[in-house]
């Protein structure tokens, strides 16, 4: 078969911290990746804070590009790693359009979902065309302090709000859609898109939304009132939670970047508009995932 991607990015990282021998590791398997792709007709590049992040000299094969180069020059991204990684390039891609798959070298990977010791039998078909595309939604958030913008961030999980490490609960006043639901006081909360209902939402009590359900989980952490429970939102509604009380409280965007609040300040959380592009193995389904991720039915007789 001939790959109908013709430029392709590769996205991991080629060096691991600590002993030599790990890092040698990883560049063997990406090294191995590269070279397969260049067998199926794709011209092949790296994302340069991959090898940026790392004490290793520009790749001597394959030209290094920008996260924007890749958006311009690329037809495909293939991210290898865990959900972190994939949360993370998927965001800076998302505006550009591009699909990404995901080659799992993490412990869950509920996006990055294809084994490491089967990609190639799986890649050969995709690369083909043979694929189911699946698209995830962006939340936009954005914290504002008397009415001006002190941090802006995408997020593709989930916003949390959390107390300070050592001080007491956090109390929020919660807005959806200009209409006021409640003063909640809790050890946070989180406001979790359907691709995010699988982590700290999940964690923290909230439910599995499929990706295709145009919602958010409001999901409140360790609430003082135990009838305080988790509600399902649209997403064209925009969230509003303004910190009422609390110290050293911040707001957590993917759990990959971070802002510091202070009393006032309001985190806004809309839909974005942008969605992230990913392509499964044919025959894909969201809830052959959970069943293998969740370990569902095991057990049973």
């Amino acid at each position: 078969m001939t790959s109908r991607f013709r430029h392709v990015a590769l996205i991991g990282k080629y060096q691991a911290s600590g002993a030599r021998a790990q890092a040698d590791a990883r560049d063997g398997v990406m090294e191995g990746i590269g070279a397969f792709l260049e067998s199926q007709g794709c011209t092949v590049f790296v994302e340069r804070s991959s090898c940026e992040d790392t004490d290793a000299p520009p790749h001597p094969r394959y030209q290094a590009l920008s996260v924007e180069e890749i958006g311009q020059r690329c037809d495909l991204g293939l991210v290898v790693g865990g959900d972190g990684t994939m949360l993370g390039i998927g965001r800076q891609l998302a505006c550009y359009g591009i699909p990404l798959i995901g080659i799992n070298r993490g412990r869950l990977g509920f996006i990055t979902d294809i084994p490491l010791d089967n990609y190639q039998a799986t890649l050969i078909p995709m690369l083909a065309g043979e694929y189911e595309e699946d698209h995830r939604s962006l939340m936009h958030a954005q914290v504002l302090r008397d009415e001006a913008v002190v941090f802006d961030a995408l997020a593709m999980n989930d916003v949390v709000v959390n107390r300070g490490a050592t001080s007491g609960m956090v109390e929020m006043r919660v807005s959806v859609g200009r209409h006021f639901v409640a003063n909640q006081r809790a050890d946070g909360l989180i406001i979790a898109s359907p691709t995010g209902s699988t982590a700290y939402a999940l964690s923290a009590g909230g439910p599995l939304l499929h990706p295709a359900v145009p919602g958010w989980v409001m999901v409140p952490i360790a609430p003082h009132t135990l009838s305080n429970r988790p509600v399902l939102l649209p997403d064209a509604d925009e969230i509003v939670i303004e910190l009422v009380s609390g110290r050293d409280a911040s707001a957590n965007f993917d759990m990959q970047s971070l802002a510091s609040l202070a009393i006032g300040d309001r985190v806004v959380v809309r839909r974005s508009d942008f969605r992230v592009r990913f392509l499964h193995p044919r025959g894909w389904s969201y809830f052959d995932t959970l069943r293998k991720k969740l370990h569902w039915n095991e057990g049973g007789s």
